[in-house]
């Protein structure tokens, strides 16, 4: 362990200038580490409440525990099930499929010549893996220039907006798992001109998504009220 000596007092008055030639120094250094301290322990903060907004649910396979662990994420189903009319066990079933709730996913890598990085497979970020030119029109539809993809609020309120127009669109019902996941996979286009017919493992993956809302939905009619 290292040990210092305590500052001397400041007595640059009555001491001669070599001796505050020497004070000086450890006055700085004392001060450097009081700065260093506080920077410190700010750090540590901001470390501790980043790590706790945005780790996944220990859990995954269970909306109550879920929304008992997290419960801003309950707020936020909540929130968008009164603004958009779109059922938690929806939105968050598929969210589960799109980042398995990690705020920060990514789509995978794209590869030039089949083993050269060469970017990403698509501009697909956060929760709810909306791409940038979709992301942009819901800022400016709905959520506002400083709505983030990584945050969770945000991405189920994309979510809500996306699936409010699919049914105004194509006419799907927000309760219809299924189908929301086709629209969200293809794009209200797409799904208008049944891209997804000759895709089969599409059609598998919606109806894994189908399946876990309904999952979703009867845990959460056991544990509503307790929430």
């Amino acid at each position: 362990m290292i040990t210092s000596r305590p500052c001397p007092p400041d007595l640059s008055r009555t001491r001669p200038a070599a001796y505050r030639r020497q004070a000086y120094p450890c006055r700085q250094v004392a001060k450097s580490c009081r700065r260093f301290v506080r920077l410190s322990a700010g750090l540590g903060v901001l470390l501790l409440i980043a790590g706790c907004a945005t780790t996944p649910p220990s859990n995954p396979e269970d909306i109550c525990a879920i929304f008992r662990e997290k419960s801003s994420w309950h707020k936020a189903a909540l929130a968008t099930q009164r603004k958009w009319g779109v059922p938690p066990k929806v939105a968050m079933a598929i969210i589960y499929q799109e980042s398995s709730f990690r705020h920060d996913a990514l789509p995978p890598r794209d590869y030039l010549l089949g083993f050269i990085p060469w970017g990403r497979v698509s501009s697909a970020y956060g929760y709810a893996q909306a791409k940038d030119e979709t992301w942009s029109d819901y800022q400016r539809e709905a959520g506002g220039m400083f709505s983030s993809r990584d945050n969770f609020s945000d991405a189920l309120d994309f979510m809500g907006w996306y699936m409010s127009k699919s049914q105004r669109l194509n006419g799907v019902s927000k309760w219809d798992a299924y189908g929301q996941y086709l629209n969200y996979h293809e794009g209200w286009t797409g799904y208008r001109n049944r891209s997804y017919a000759s895709k089969g493992w599409l059609l598998r993956v919606a109806g894994i998504v189908q399946a876990r809302a309904e999952r979703f939905g009867a845990q959460y009619r056991s544990c509503k009220d307790s929430l």
